[in-house]
């Protein structure tokens, strides 16, 4: 019996397959990479044809020991990581870490985790696929090289701790973009006139669409009433009746993007959500008597392509739950993007006869809500289209031309167990549901009322992550398994903000994107992104050496990074103001931030003050004109004036002489009682939560304090402080003697 050795990378993976291997196999995870670039510094040989300088990671040493033993003790090692470049490359740095402590390794993928297709797969390993590593190994540099070299300008110009990034700023930019367009935006007015008109005894509506065969416009208050005038007082005629058959087909099954996008929309998911959730469903959950198995095929793909054994299932599941005329003649192929890898199959379930409905009680909430999609999706796109019968009626009114569009479902196809389908743009919007009155050409049509409404036309809505990703997509920027990190890297940046579901830029996104167009327009320029990744998609294909890759990227960059950097050195001091800092006297300098320009003190860090600035470059308060609260003593310790501060526990008094002094003092809030100790005026004091409590002003010499207010009544039984408790509307002894009375109301 073969003694073999599989290393996944995800431990909830690893007991799946286990349970199908059985004796002979030991299953173990990477937990993810193993190495990677250094973080301390570029890790990057330029001159040695980009030679990566990859360290194991930290923390890992424990996982890569624990594989190096067991690798030791097998005939066999499998690297059986996802299958896509991510996946390839990390059995590349496997394969790497455990050189001479394997006697034989393999790579095995699957793109199920089912027990056939683990099987298949150990039947059939295969070499290390160089060409997915080396497009891995390109992406990695083209990164490192973009946030290392770019970075330290962004330090300088912006804010500490910045990053640039080749996907993540021109994703930032697509947000600002569309923001920009959305304040520049002007709306147009125009008018809706509808007639509900009567035929046959029945009523139905009819557009106004154009005048003697034109199309027409109708683009304000004066011209509407004119047209509405005219049509109430004209006779209404049938012109032409177009009766027809139309075919409504379904939507193609899921690929990551419209996964993304579906869960997005119906269930307000964040793409990592999504993502994370379709992650534990392909890597296997257990169902009760069935045992653990994966749920869905894997789910980094942009293919629609679908197996031929996946189909039959779904041929056979139709029939079987529908009938057979719910399946069609043919089989329905979806065409996948030109740009597409379809290395993979589009997201579907590994077994179709597992029903939402049948696994239902085996996931949780997020897991049952993405399968259902995923679900319904693939079954839908199998079935039978949906037929219509159709009308369009087109009618005339004193020269002005209206129409007016019904259906009714001939066949529900599809629509049995979907509403979702292709938007085929065939004349949908003319056809409002319901059966029209039986119409001829020439038949007279009453009016029975005529309406109109006035518009305007809407500004391009704001990104939200469903609709960036459709984007991303369309414009060829990142590929199914940068999406969702993407999106997450700028938002944990602050370059964007969420509003809702919105995606929003901040200021430091705006600034950030104007240096990065003004130094580096080709990083931030949507088609040079969309070649990028067409080029790592011919590396991926073997049409493309890596090294011809980055030198055509780093030559052009290089130049740039050169310009830049020159520029900096060249740049003249920070922009001084002539506001003045009301603590050390020196003249403000002009800052940025998150939230825009602000001015601030030279003398960072001894001193902090700062203060904003508006549009136009002005303080908002200058502060020299700010008049500052004095306390009525002067600071103990140094002799200069106290002023009243704002802090992060409300307000105190500081010494005016900060920083040098650094003497505060609480504002005591005197309540006009004695202190039962020592005969000094009790104070109220907010407490850093948001409960108060009474003390003595004599603190620290005098420690009395309490929860209740004191009052200047004395109890009758031992002639202590009585103490008022509002909330049970009670008096009591401060000494706890026993005496307490009942308030009135």
């Amino acid at each position: 019996m073969e003694n073999a050795l599989v290393i996944v990378e995800s431990p909830s993976k690893a007991s799946t397959i286990k349970g199908y291997l059985g004796k002979g196999y030991k299953v173990l995870a990477s937990y993810g990479h193993i190495r990677d670039l250094p973080k301390s510094k570029f890790g990057i040989d330029i001159d040695d044809d980009f030679k990566p300088g990859y360290i194991n990671i930290r923390g890992k040493g424990e996982v890569i020991n624990a594989l190096k033993s067991a690798a030791k003790q097998a005939d066999v090692v499998y690297l059986a990581t996802d299958p896509d470049r991510e996946g390839e490359a990390i059995s590349w740095h496997l394969a790497t870490a455990l050189n001479g402590s394997a006697k034989k390794t393999g790579r095995i993928t699957f793109n199920e985790v089912t027990k056939s297709a683990i099987k298949a797969a150990v039947k059939n390993p295969r070499e290390i696929n160089m060409d997915l590593v080396d497009s891995q190994q390109t992406r990695r540099i083209l990164d490192r090289i973009v946030g290392y070299k770019i970075s330290p300008l962004l330090w300088k110009n912006i804010k500490s701790g910045l990053s640039a990034g080749r996907v993540q700023s021109v994703t930032t930019r697509l947000i600002i973009d569309r923001e920009d367009e959305i304040a520049a935006f002007k709306a147009d007015e125009y008018w809706n006139i509808n007639a509900l008109l009567i035929a046959d005894g029945k009523s139905f509506t009819a557009k106004l669409v154009g005048k003697n065969g034109e199309k027409l416009v109708v683009d304000n208050a004066e011209s509407a009433q004119k047209v509405y005038d005219e049509l109430s007082d004209a006779q209404y005629s049938v012109i032409s009746v177009k009766k027809a058959v139309k075919q409504r087909k379904a939507m193609p099954p899921l690929i990551t993007s419209t996964l993304t996008q579906e869960a997005n929309k119906k269930y307000s998911f964040q793409s990592q959500r999504t993502m994370k959730t379709a992650q534990e469903l392909y890597e296997g959950l257990s169902l009760g008597d069935k045992g653990a198995h994966g749920l869905i095929t894997y789910m980094r793909t942009d293919s629609l392509r679908v197996s031929d054994e996946a189909r039959d299932a779904a041929k056979s599941y139709i029939m079987s739950a529908y009938g057979e005329q719910y399946y069609p003649k043919t089989p329905n192929v979806y065409k996948s993007r030109q740009s597409s890898q379809d290395a993979h199959e589009a997201i579907r379930p590994t077994n179709v006869f597992d029903t939402p409905q049948l696994v239902a009680g085996k996931l949780s909430a997020d897991q049952l809500k993405i399968y259902t999609l995923i679900w319904e999706r693939f079954v839908a796109s199998q079935m039978a289209n949906a037929l219509l019968d159709t009308v369009i009626v087109d009618i005339n009114a004193a020269g002005y031309d209206l129409r007016a569009g019904g259906y009714t479902v001939r066949f529900n196809g599809f629509t049995i167990l979907s509403q979702d389908r292709a938007d085929d743009n065939q004349g949908d919007d003319e056809l409002i549901g319901g059966k029209l009155p039986e119409l001829t050409q020439g038949d007279k049509c009453q009016l029975d009322k005529l309406t109109k409404e006035q518009k305007f036309t809407q500004p391009p809505a704001h990104y939200n992550e469903a609709s960036l990703i459709k984007t991303l997509e369309e414009k060829g920027i990142g590929r199914p398994s940068t999406y969702a990190p993407t999106i997450s890297t700028i938002i944990s940046r602050e370059y964007i903000v969420r509003d809702g579901r919105a995606l929003l830029p901040t200021q430091l996104a705006r600034e950030t994107n104007d240096l990065m167009k003004k130094f580096f327009p080709e990083i931030v320029d949507y088609s040079f992104t969309a070649k990028m990744e067409e080029d790592l998609d011919k590396v991926e294909q073997g049409e493309k050496k890596s090294i011809d890759v980055l030198n055509e990227f780093y030559g052009p960059f290089s130049e740039l990074l050169a310009k830049a950097e020159k520029t900096e050195r060249e740049k003249k001091e920070p922009e001084i103001t002539d506001l003045v800092c009301p603590n050390c006297g020196r003249n403000l300098v002009v800052k940025s931030g998150r939230f825009g320009r602000f001015a601030a003190c030279p003398g960072y860090p001894e001193c902090h003050y700062t203060v904003k600035l508006d549009a136009n470059g002005k303080a908002a308060a200058k502060p020299e004109e700010k008049e500052e609260v004095l306390a009525e003593e002067k600071c103990e310790q140094c002799g200069k004036d106290m002023v009243l501060r704002s802090g992060r526990y409300g307000q105190f008094y500081a010494c005016k002489g900060y920083p040098e002094c650094k003497n505060t003092r609480p504002i005591l809030n005197e309540i006009g009682v004695p202190c039962p100790k020592c005969g000094k005026t009790l104070v109220y004091k907010k407490g850093k939560k948001r409960y108060g409590f009474y003390a003595c002003s004599g603190y620290p010499e005098c420690d009395f304090s309490c929860w209740d207010t004191p009052t200047t009544e004395k109890c009758p039984q031992c002639g202590a402080m009585l103490l008022k408790n509002k909330q049970k509307k009670l008096t009591y002894c401060s000494k706890s003697c026993g005496y307490s009375v009942k308030d009135s109301e």
